[in-house]
């Protein structure tokens, strides 16, 4: 996905960037982002909670073939935390119909990822499944007919970030909230970008954090490659994120971003 930035409105929203990263600046020292060892999202497993069918990527079907589920990056990664915070799964419950699953997966999109996370039993129920893997595998048209439409995540205002400048200190303090969250038990969204090369305007959920000598690495789940992991790495030296190992993505220098964590960002 390319974004058109009009001066304008990329000054401002800059201006606010910066802002914001300046008020959030967090004293260094001790631990790189305070991190002195691995941090997980308690109970989350790859191969349990994350979808089993990809985003595909677009500019590797050209001929816009029949059915091709391409640029729902940022509605996959938004649905698996919604699923992750307001579902629970009942394997024991009867199945339902297609048309029932729908709107089921309908009422869990409705939900907005920075609500508090329920007790359990006010979860909503996805019946006859285990697993968000289970269930994705097994009703693939259904979840993909109740998420819906991918026209407002293009157009959300905040991806117009990836194309604004980027400081050291905004980047180290998006990743300190990166640490912060998985501690608190929380997934968290990134957009990530490359911009001004057009390879990379994208989104991962981190959940896991595994500090080395002088960086991070973060864990990602990556909407295009539901078969592993991929990794992105905070810098101490260079104070930026780089793109370790994302599917179908160059190693090298990105930004990163937090998405949908309040009703603005």
């Amino acid at each position: 996905m390319n974004f058109i930035v009009y001066s304008r409105l990329a000054a401002l929203l800059s201006a606010a960037v910066l802002a914001t990263a300046a008020c959030a600046s967090i004293p260094r020292g001790g631990p790189l982002l305070g991190l002195d060892g691995p941090v997980a999202v308690p109970d989350f497993l790859f191969a349990n909670d994350t979808f089993a069918f990809p985003n595909m990527i677009r500019s590797r079907h050209p001929d816009d073939e029949p059915g091709l589920y391409a640029n729902y990056c940022f509605v996959l990664a938004r649905a698996l935390r919604q699923f992750a915070q307001f579902v629970r799964f009942d394997p024991a419950l009867p199945k339902l119909d297609h048309a029932g699953y729908v709107e089921r997966v309908k009422q869990i999109g409705a939900q907005t990822p920075w609500d508090p996370v329920p007790p359990p039993a006010e979860r909503i129920v996805i019946p006859g499944y285990a697993s968000l893997r289970e269930f994705s595998r097994d009703q693939e048209a259904a979840v993909k007919e109740g998420l819906g439409g991918r026209l407002l995540t293009l157009l959300h205002w905040t991806n117009w970030r990836a194309a604004l400048p980027v400081t050291d200190d905004g980047q180290e303090t998006v990743g300190r909230e990166i640490v912060a969250e998985l501690r608190a038990g929380r997934l968290v969204q990134l957009l990530v970008s490359n911009f001004p090369k057009p390879e990379l305007n994208h989104t991962v959920v981190v959940f896991e954090s595994h500090p080395k000598k002088g960086a991070i690495d973060f864990i990602v789940w990556d909407p295009n490659n539901p078969d592993g992991p991929g990794i992105i790495t905070f810098d101490q030296g260079a104070r930026r994120f780089w793109a370790t190992d994302l599917y179908d993505t160059d190693p090298g220098p990105i930004r990163a971003f937090r998405m949908y964590y309040s009703r603005l960002l």
